[in-house]
């Protein structure tokens, strides 16, 4: 890959790219109600400015079932459930599928036992995974939701992938649906705002975001596509992310260690991670309208401080993302010009056609 000149980005509303997605999958071989399973996750994060986790993962998501790396027919099964804890195998199904069945035995253990927690292995890429925080803190519980990933992370003090990116997501329940929402990777950013970089033409990113091939921080762009992401905060990230390996891999008794695990970007095998959804009933605590009272006056406390130099507010978890989610709804989802052509190729290789776009005024128009 070489760096360019970006080119314009291509607007689409938010039905007509899930409706294109549903129809790509289906020629792919996916059945339709699992199309829709895999393409609301995708709609979702490029709605919320989760770019590198939104409708860009299509071409490799076909890939995969196009390799026989996925079965899109697979639900998965139950290994054991003891008391409040499941052990879920997912036979290598489409992870959207898999992920719906474990946050629902999530919530059912839960509310039955107070606190639930459900681990996943021989699973496939889920997409962000503060969609199935989300699902799970809809039902009044807190949702905290892990996966490992293919190793694209030195830990600390090495120049030698051995971890993943190792998501972790928190999401608190709230009456309006947007109390406080934490997604980040243990990584400072994920793989794909590197990819971004790239696309959009630029020739560095920001120190701490990737390792070169000594294990040095650099800012150079193609130092760093040849090199590693950097764990957030240092030792820090390396902990963290080996705390959610343990807590994914290791507890659901799935693949661990070397490459077991590989990604998105791997072709000719499965990819083998693991999931974990943990629920916790806030009614066993305290009531709901209480707790989302007080869960309002602490978040309106932590942003009244006042704003650093250079800044017009504090912003806690979530927020930034329902307002570009707000924004996208009414203006339509940007899709980077080198995300634009892969699902183009894709569309004529199946023969689907392509969603309307969105002309500068919010005006719809056929792509030509």
């Amino acid at each position: 890959m070489k760096v360019g000149e970006p080119l314009p980005a291509v607007v689409v509303r938010a039905e007509d790219l899930k409706a294109f997605i549903e129809r790509i999958l289906v020629a792919a071989g996916v059945p339709p109600e699992r199309a829709e399973l895999v393409a609301d996750p995708l709609v979702a994060s490029s709605l919320r400015g989760v770019d590198s986790h939104g409708v860009q993962l299509l071409p490799h998501y076909v890939g995969q079932l196009e390799r026989g790396d996925v079965n899109p027919h697979a639900d998965g099964h139950v290994v054991s459930e003891n008391g409040a804890c499941m052990v879920y195998d997912a036979e290598h199904g489409l992870a959207q599928v898999t992920a719906r069945i474990c946050c629902r035995h999530a919530v059912r253990l839960a509310q039955r036992c107070g606190l639930s927690m459900v681990v996943a292995r021989e699973a496939n890429h889920f997409g962000a995974a503060a969609y199935w925080g989300q699902m799970i803190s809809r039902e009044g519980l807190i949702g905290i939701v892990m996966c490992d990933a293919s190793m694209q992370v030195p830990p600390w003090q090495g120049r030698e992938a051995r971890l993943g990116t190792n998501p972790i997501c928190v999401s608190v329940p709230h009456s309006q649906g947007k109390g406080w929402l934490l997604d980040m990777a243990t990584t400072t950013v994920a793989y794909g705002k590197i990819e971004q970089a790239l696309l959009r033409g630029e020739k560095t990113i920001p120190y701490g975001w990737a390792v070169d091939r000594e294990g040095v921080p650099t800012t150079d762009l193609e130092a760093a596509l040849k090199g590693l992401l950097m764990p957030l905060g240092g030792y820090k990230g390396t902990g963290l992310a080996m705390m959610v390996e343990i807590l994914t891999g290791i507890l659901a008794g799935g693949p661990v260690y070397g490459t077991q695990v590989t990604g998105v970007r791997h072709r000719g095998r499965p990819m083998r991670c693991n999931h974990t959804f943990i629920a916790i009933d806030v009614r066993r605590f305290l009531p709901l309208e209480e707790f989302y009272a007080r869960l309002e006056s602490w978040i309106a406390d932590v942003k009244s401080a006042r704003p650093a130099k250079g800044y017009d507010e504090v912003l806690v978890a979530g927020e930034p993302e329902w307002r570009t989610e707000e924004r996208r709804r009414r203006e339509g989802i940007p899709i980077m010009a080198g995300h634009w052509e892969p699902l183009v190729r894709l569309a004529t290789r199946y023969g689907v056609a392509l969603p309307r776009t969105v002309a500068p005024g919010g005006q719809d128009s056929p792509v030509g």
